[in-house]
């Protein structure tokens, strides 16, 4: 079996990958303390945000699909929400199974309140990276989202 080379930009985007899953994490353990005091978690308060940039209720495989993550990983992030008041079920006139996830008064409000600690956390994080240097960064993230989901990366 023909073993194949790695290209450079095959090497870039490797050594590339490693950063971002060390800088993932520590954008992680940030948020988690962020947003400690307020009873959430990072998790907890990006399927508050997918909830809030959806423009209707969605159920839990949507809520999943927009954040990337596993249903049943979000599932039990919903419930847990759910038992804390931050959201609620209604009924699915689509799907009788599939309920719809809304955020209750509270849910907002501990959104929001995360949302003031993030901006000054967030402009520091960016302090002295050129906002063009941020923007070209998150086209060729998107890009490389792209290629993964066209199916190809297992391609030679």
């Amino acid at each position: 079996m023909r073993e194949t080379k790695r290209t450079p930009a095959g090497t870039a985007l490797s050594d590339l990958i490693l950063d971002l899953f060390r800088l993932n994490n520590g954008i992680l353990t940030g948020g988690d303390r962020l947003v400690s005091g307020l009873g959430l978690t990072s998790a907890r308060w990006q399927v508050l945000g997918t909830i809030i940039a959806a423009e209707r209720p969605q159920p839990v495989a949507w809520l999943a699909r927009d954040t990337g993550a596993n249903r049943q990983n979000v599932q039990r992030i919903v419930n847990d929400l759910e038992k804390e008041g931050l959201v609620a079920f209604e009924t699915n006139p689509h799907h009788r199974r599939a309920q719809l996830v809304v955020l209750t008064d509270k849910g907002k409000q501990a959104f929001e309140s995360a949302m003031r600690l993030q901006a000054p956390w967030i402009n520091k994080l960016a302090q002295g990276i050129p906002v063009a240097d941020l923007a070209t960064t998150h086209r060729v993230l998107l890009a490389l989202y792209r290629n993964l989901e066209t199916g190809d990366e297992g391609a030679a």
